[in-house]
């Protein structure tokens, strides 16, 4: 076996790739050059508690072609030469000292530094350690992978100058207005005023962020959360519910969308990583069903990933995430109690949300569900108001198209049928079935309705047995049954019914003609499964006065033609798949229709 090799390393490939692909904006260096001056001074407080940190932002302007200079100083801890040699010129290890819990700093990987590449070509260090008898030292690192270190003679206090001077390109990052509004943007919350200047002009930055608003203000904390939202996110939200998970380390405020968030994804929320704005791309910190609100958060404990602009899925946000979720709940079970009709208005905002919370959470199912609407065929009704005026089980269909197809039939016989067709309502009206104080539901098929509707009598049978058998005779084409009822409406002729397997096996063969041979062959197989329990059946109203005519007419062509018809309208109003042959009997019974009205008239002027 051979001896071990050492990887080769080429440094300026490394440096390109964490500068200018690891980071999704340029604007970023800001945020890594603001984060490194905050660990370097909550460093120096760890061994001084009384430190009062400072950060300065200097921007020296050039007349071009020269290049502008970004100066950034802080009065943090510092470095000595051994710990520049260390941390400055070797990437992925953190400055922070290994003594020190760095569960204090925002920054966990020792390239944030790197990220100035993106906007020069060369980084200039000048730093003093807070330890006795520190040198100041002097570290130039360039991008193509080299460094050199030297010692400043000239006396300089205890902290850190980073130099960048602007590469070709790149001169809109070094605006003064550029900079002033981007170091606000990311950490305008940092707790002391970090300074930037150009000249003459200088700016103080620094606010105080919504989870430090004064709680003694009481009832008015919220509407101080809600113009907080209004000013900084540009919307007036429903309603702001405060956030303080102290063990967990997260603090601020979680506002309520004034209008529904038409996409299931997460809102996206604007979340600060120890008081410095960390990013608003994190969508996996709540949970999947809270997409109705967006938040601004603190955090202090959870582990940005190397671009900080994520977390990592551990334990520790998957508890967090947990603690949020309850938040929510806790908030509108609270508003059940309290204000109930503010929580009919939530509900009617953000339906979607709420009832994927109910399915995921029995607890809060058993509050909500009540309070949740349904579509019915006697108009939109919860299941309270249900309760009201039926002891009967609910009765519902799994799919939109499937309601359409009955439900003006069922309402004619003054029966009432849910759709369950909806996100999420078929588990909700499922769940009915485990919850004792609420009435059961039947899961019902179209084709049941059907059977259940009035039967002929044997002497009305008797005189449509021959129509019917040459109807079944026509439809057998199509393996459709035939069957005749008494049903209302009145005015309408047919009603079209399947079972499930019925429906899936027309869906199979309608994607299976506009597929490949290999994948239609798998989905023949497939339907082969389903053809013995598929069950189509025509149900042709004995109310209705066509269908009465019909019954005594003895021309077979007009018979044919006419059943064929009512087979594709059935098929247009159920909103059915239609296959290739039933277009073709669509097309061919309209030229039939036409052509017998042309030979009438032909007849009549002959």
């Amino acid at each position: 076996m051979s001896d071990p090799h050492n990887f080769q390393v080429n440094m300026k490939g490394i440096i390109d790739l964490l500068s200018n692909h690891l980071y999704s904006n340029p604007n970023v260096f800001v945020r890594e050059l603001l984060q490194n001056c905050c660990d370097a001074i909550e460093a120096r407080r760890i061994e001084q508690s009384e430190h009062q940190g400072r950060i300065e932002i200097e921007l020296l302007k050039a007349t071009p072609p020269n290049a502008p200079t970004l100066i950034v100083r802080d009065n943090g801890i510092g470095l000595t030469e051994a710990e520049v040699h260390q941390f400055l010129a070797t990437i992925g290890q953190s400055s922070k000292r290994e003594s020190i819990n760095r569960e204090n700093f925002i920054g966990q990987f020792g390239i944030g530094l790197l990220s100035a590449f993106l906007v020069c070509e060369e980084i200039v260090v000048v730093t003093k350690s807070t330890q006795a008898d520190s040198k100041t030292i002097q570290w130039k690192g360039r991008a193509d992978g080299t460094y050199r270190i030297s010692t400043i003679e000239q006396d300089f206090e205890p902290g850190t100058e980073v130099f960048i001077r602007a590469k070709q390109g790149c001169f809109d990052f070094f605006d003064f207005e550029f900079v002033r509004d981007t170091v606000s943007y990311f950490g305008k919350y940092l707790g002391y005023g970090v300074s930037v200047s150009c000249g003459d002009r200088q700016d103080l930055i620094a606010e105080t962020p919504p989870w430090k608003f004064d709680e003694s203000n009481g009832s008015q904390l919220k509407d101080a959360y809600l113009q907080f939202g209004k000013e900084s996110l540009g919307a007036e939200f429903f309603d702001a519910i405060p956030v303080q998970l102290d063990e967990l380390g997260v603090e601020g405020v979680i506002f309520v969308l004034p209008r529904a968030n038409r996409s299931t994804r997460n809102h996206l929320h604007r979340i600060y990583l120890k008081n410095m704005l960390l990013t608003e791309s994190v969508d996996n910190l709540l949970p999947d069903w809270a997409f109705y609100v967006t938040s601004v958060l603190n955090v202090s404990k959870l582990r940005p990933t190397a671009a900080r602009e994520s977390f990592y899925e551990d334990e520790q946000l998957s508890e967090t995430r947990f603690e949020l979720g309850k938040i929510l709940k806790d908030y509108i079970v609270d508003l059940a109690d309290a204000n109930p009709r503010k929580l009919q208005q939530l509900i009617g905002l953000h339906n979607l949300s709420m009832k994927a919370l109910a399915v995921e959470d029995d607890d809060f199912y058993q509050t909500i569900i009540q309070w949740l609407p349904f579509e019915t065929n006697m108009g939109h009704m919860t299941v309270a108001e249900y309760r009201q005026i039926s002891d009967d089980p609910i009765r519902y269909v799994s799919t939109v198209d499937q309601f359409r197809q009955i439900s003006s039939v069922a309402a004619a016989q003054s029966r009432f049928l849910f759709n369950g067709g909806f996100a999420h309502d078929n588990e909700l009206l499922e769940k009915l079935n485990f919850q004792s104080e609420f009435p059961n539901a039947e899961l019902i098929e179209p084709d049941a309705l059907a059977q259940d509707l009035e039967e002929l009598t044997e002497l009305e049978l008797e005189s449509v047995a021959s129509f019917l058998s040459f109807a079944n005779e026509v439809l057998g084409a199509f393996d459709c049954e035939t069957e005749i009822r008494k049903f209302q409406p009145g005015d309408l002729p047919a009603l079209l019914t399947s079972n499930r397997d019925a429906e899936f096996l027309r869906s199979v063969e309608q994607v299976s003609k506009e597929s490949d041979s290999l994948f239609s062959d798998v989905l023949g197989d497939i339907a082969a499964q389903f053809s013995t329990t598929a069950r189509t059946q025509l149900c042709l109203n004995f109310e209705n006065s066509l269908i009465r005519t019909l019954v005594g007419v003895s021309d077979r062509n007009i018979l044919r033609q006419t059943i064929e018809m009512l087979y594709v309208q059935a098929l247009l109003l159920g909103r059915f798949p239609i296959k290739p042959k039933e277009m073709r009997l669509l097309g061919s019974g309209m030229l039939g229709m036409i052509e017998s009205s042309l030979n009438q008239n032909r007849s009549s002027g002959s």
